[in-house]
């Protein structure tokens, strides 16, 4: 044992006091909790539709032709980047709005999380979901060529929508990236004055 008397700790930094009204709003964050379990669920749900649809690629593999097995694997990738989005709505989301979930150091802790707010999360919800767009306009794509036959799951008009709703997302996300660029850089004009 040592000798030498034990440092004392330094005293907690006492809690500020709130009023019951301020409790009362402030705990309200704590409704949103079973708003992301209904995501989680939703994540089961797409776990079982990936399972099920790598199970019929598997077993039809040697009855399709290459442009099915195509489609199949897109509509996996798809199905991989809804879940990445839902886990980027429930993870950030719960984090920034409900409450810290403490995984400083932890080994699988996400790289994003890390500096995660609600503008970063909103810009990265708008990537994945310009994302998803894409993979099903490349599924809509590969499909074209069967325009005007009745093996088609697609009109001509189908189509120019799904690539104006596609470009509507890209413009959505360049627009968010903008107005949240404005919001940062006024921030730091604000700071640098202050």
């Amino acid at each position: 044992m040592s000798s030498e008397p034990q440092a004392a700790l330094a005293p907690a930094a006492p809690r500020p006091q709130i009023g019951p009204f301020a409790q009362l709003i402030f705990g309200s964050r704590w409704l949103q909790v079973p708003l992301y379990v209904g995501p989680i669920v939703a994540q089961a749900v797409y776990v079982l539709l990936f399972l099920k649809e790598l199970w019929h690629l598997v077993a039809h593999s040697f009855d399709a032709s290459e442009q099915q097995i195509m489609l199949v694997v897109l509509g996996l990738i798809d199905v991989v980047m809804i879940s990445n989005l839902l886990v980027m709505v429930i993870v950030g989301g719960y984090e920034t709005f409900v409450s810290r979930l403490n995984l400083n150091g932890h080994p699988d802790e996400p790289e994003w999380l890390s500096h995660v707010n609600a503008s970063v999360l909103k810009i990265k919800l708008a990537m994945a979901i310009i994302g998803i767009s894409s993979i099903s306009l490349l599924r809509t794509f590969i499909e074209a060529g069967n325009l005007g036959t009745t093996r088609s799951n697609f009109t001509e008009t189908g189509v120019m929508w799904q690539v104006l709703m596609h470009l509507t997302f890209i413009i959505s996300a360049i627009g968010i990236a903008w107005v949240d660029r404005l919001s940062e850089n006024g921030h730091r004009k604000e700071a640098s004055h202050g």
